[in-house]
């Protein structure tokens, strides 16, 4: 399969379309919670996005397709002293899922975590999104634990807004 692995320009409207058509679609699955993006996101999320240095997108394209994205966001380890890269989301259109477009959306990030000098790559998953879990494994993602007295680290959350 011939994928051109391209990074957003957030201001550009086919992209920035792209990007909200894609990121829509998994919101809509149930692994996205199965509901789609809110109307008010729709129309700013890239304008957003394009506002936050720390912010960069990539989509995959096969011919003048979107079929995949990721949405990722600079962070910072503090153990480390050095920059890392969060994934935040990872979107496979349906059609395309197993064909190893999200092989190469990582590998692509991996890249620009390297030219960044990122330490590491971090990303969270659904306790039962398998699917998603195999292809992580399968790259080089891994849960971990920083001493196995303390177990595993755990990503939670507190929303502060309704």
């Amino acid at each position: 399969m011939d994928i051109d692995i391209r990074q957003i320009d957030y201001r550009n409207p086919s992209q920035a379309q792209d990007l909200v058509n894609l990121l829509d679609a998994y919101a809509r699955d149930p692994m996205g919670g199965g509901e789609g993006l809110a109307d008010p996101v729709k129309q700013n999320l890239a304008a957003a996005l394009a506002e936050l240095d720390h912010a960069f997108s990539l989509i995959a394209y096969r011919a003048d397709q979107a079929v995949g994205l990721v949405n990722c966001f600079m962070g910072f380890s503090t153990f480390s002293c050095e920059p890392l890269v969060n994934i935040h989301d990872v979107v496979v259109s349906a059609p395309y899922r197993g064909q190893g477009v999200s092989t190469l959306l990582l590998a692509a990030v991996e890249a620009i975590a390297r030219e960044r000098g990122c330490c590491k790559l971090t990303l969270e998953v659904l306790e039962g999104n398998s699917v998603a879990q195999a292809a992580y494994r399968n790259f080089g993602f891994n849960g971990y634990q920083l001493n196995s007295e303390t177990g595993r680290a755990l990503f939670w959350q507190k929303p502060i807004k309704p």
